[in-house]
This record gives structure tokens, sequence and C-alpha cells, in this order.
């Protein structure tokens, strides 16, 4: 039975979007929920975005490179603000657009928009190779992000002459330190039966954690030995394979509700 696919199991929540949500859907399979936020409050920088929007309208690129459709929406919603909207829409009519990932196509297209190039897979990686020999020497770039760098995209785009410009409507802050030391203990000690992470920075502050406290290697052998690590789309599994925490489970549809499907799925399969 579905109900019963975590039946026993201890999950912990790394993300804290929509975590009573997910932490539902886990109890009615059986399982408990451990909220431990490996990522901290993610808000909207308001006053750099609009100096960013000011300074991309002011001398439009020849690229825009967009990595979220949340971007996306937060751009347009400062860009209406300050009574550029219009304006941002010629300018994005005018550009070559790069998109990763699903709900970003879709945020494009809910305005008119297509990309010239878009993922095959819906990573970083995948946008790289969808990009093939086009001609970005000499190329002004803007590269929509969303709260943290992407060194290798950004890497990949300057190799290739790009002249590129960030921007990032969100930041993420740290998580607090309580909930990362909880969870690496719990992780170390095999007190937890799985992980799910909702994005990039969850991993990375966690990593960095581990590595801080000399415990690296421990969190490494937990997740390779009895803690499921659980990644909700390919982008967040990257993030974790760079720093060698392989994913076990990664629906191919990226959605929390999908995630914790699977997840069950993989439990039920192993019982």
């Amino acid at each position: 039975m579905v109900a019963q696919r975590m039946a026993g199991k201890i999950v912990a929540l790394a993300g804290p979007r929509k975590s009573a949500e997910m932490a539902t859907l886990v109890e009615k399979m059986g399982g408990t929920a451990w909220l431990l936020p490996a990522q901290g409050t993610v808000f909207l920088d308001d006053a750099e975005l609009r100096k960013s929007l000011e300074q991309w309208l002011a001398a439009p690129p020849e690229w825009v490179i967009l990595t979220t459709g949340m971007g996306l929406d937060a751009i347009f919603s400062v860009a209406e603000e300050a009574g550029v909207a219009e304006r941002l829409l010629a300018v994005l009519q005018d550009s070559n657009i790069a998109a990763r990932g699903y709900k970003t196509v879709n945020a494009l297209k809910k305005r008119g928009l297509t990309p010239s190039v878009r993922d095959d897979d819906g990573s970083t990686t995948g946008l790289i190779r969808s990009f093939g020999e086009t001609q970005l020497q000499g190329q002004r770039a803007i590269l929509q992000l969303h709260g943290e760098s992407a060194p290798e995209l950004l890497a990949w785009l300057t190799e290739r002459g790009a002249d590129v410009t960030q921007v990032l409507p969100y930041k993420h802050i740290p998580p607090q330190e309580e909930h990362l030391e909880k969870l690496l203990h719990s992780i170390v000690t095999r007190e937890l039966d799985a992980v799910t992470f909702t994005s990039r920075p969850q991993i990375h502050f966690l990593a960095a954690y581990a590595r801080e406290k000399g415990q690296f290697d421990e969190m490494l052998e937990a997740f390779r030995d009895k803690v499921v690590a659980v990644a909700i789309g390919k982008v967040t599994a990257q993030a974790m394979k760079e720093e060698g925490v392989e994913p076990r489970v990664v629906p191919e549809e990226e959605r929390m509700g999908s995630m914790m499907v699977e997840l069950g799925r993989y439990f039920a399969d192993r019982s």
C-alpha cells in the first residue's frame, strides 16, 4: 500500500519551502519527517535587481540566459513596478534567449517568448550541450541566476568569448547552525533513513559545514551506507555529485510531490 511505503522511516527535509506539505506526505506514507533546513530564507534583493535591470535595458545584450522561471517572474515584477515591463519584453524579443528547465520555458511562453537554445535534460550541463557550436565570441550576455553563482556555466561562457553580466533576483541566506549541526549529526549517526534536497545551496551549505567540523568523509560514508540522498531534480542532483554525494532518488518530474512518491517507491522496492 502507498500509505505504508515509508513505514518506520525517518526523512529529513533540508528545504524550508513547503516543508509542512512535504511532512504531511511523509506521514501519509507512514514515515516521520524532521524539518532540518540546510538553507536559510530566500529573499528578493529589489535594489540590486532594479540596478541590474536599468543597466540591462540601457545596453541590451545579444544573449539572455535564463536559469529559473521564478527568477524571470521576479525580474518582470520589478520591471512592472518601475514601469519598464514593456521595454523589457521588447528587449527580450530582440535578444537570443537560452533557457534551462521547463519552468523557465513556461515562464517565457506565457509572455509569448520562445528560447532559441534550451537544455535537453533540465541541467546546466544539458544547457551547455545544447549551445553546440553557437558563436559566442565577443557577444554580450545576461546570465540570470537564482540565489547562487553558476561557476560551470559562467566559466564555459567566458571560455567561449562571451562578455557575461550576472543578474541574481534572489539571494540565499545561510541556515541556522543548530539546524546544520542536527542534520549532520543525524546523518553520520544513521538516525535518518533519507534526506531530501530541493536546491543546490542546501547540499553546498551542508558539505561546507561538514568539512568545517571535520566530518565530511563520515557524511559521505553515511550517504553510501544507510542514508538515502534524494534530489528534487537534475540540477540539485548535479550539485550533490559535485560534493561527492550520489543521489539515489531523482524523480523524472521536478516536483516536491513527485520526489516524495519516488522516495516511497524506493523504500517499498527494498522492503
